[in-house]
């Protein structure tokens, strides 16, 4: 039997699995939020929304946060075994790589680049226009995010 698009639209919004990565993500950027209010680093509307919904960087990690929500819900609905679980885990790997090394140490770099472009302009040397700087992860801030997942995606599990 064949699901209307609207009936697979609302299986897809219930599973357990979705709901368990969108509860993480969700939780780990209100964490954020709330410490970066209490630490006085949230001074607009629009800055409060950014932390709120997409920024990124600062704890917890909320890229550690999803996958491992959805690394843990995959366990216990389809086991450890299971080919779904070792992609999910791989991904899982490679997010937390990606976020302890590849994005932080980028995120170094263009601030440094920052610096140095900021005062060759300063000199009239060059015409400098900064580059973004992409926030990278501590190990404790991408340890929380995958604490807060393991429980949500733990929590997810147990309700199925």
């Amino acid at each position: 039997m064949l699901l209307s698009v609207k009936e697979q639209l609302k299986l897809f919004l219930a599973n357990p699995i979705f709901l368990a990565c969108i509860c993480s993500w969700f939780c780990s950027q209100f964490l954020k939020t709330i410490i970066a209010l209490l630490s006085h680093k949230i001074r607009s509307l629009s800055v409060l929304f950014e932390m709120m919904v997409w920024r990124t960087g600062s704890l917890p990690s909320s890229h550690s946060a999803i996958v491992s929500a959805l690394t843990t819900s995959i366990g216990f609905h389809s086991g450890i075994h299971s080919d779904v679980f070792i992609l999910s885990l791989c991904f899982l790997l490679v997010t937390v790589r990606d976020a302890l090394g590849v994005r932080r140490a980028s995120g170094i770099q263009a601030k440094r680049l920052n610096e140095i472009g900021k005062e060759l302009d300063r000199q009239k040397i060059i015409a400098y226009t900064p580059i973004k700087e992409v926030q990278g992860h501590t190990p404790l801030e991408v340890i929380v995010g995958l604490l807060i997942g393991f429980s949500i995606g733990f929590a997810f599990a147990l309700l199925q």
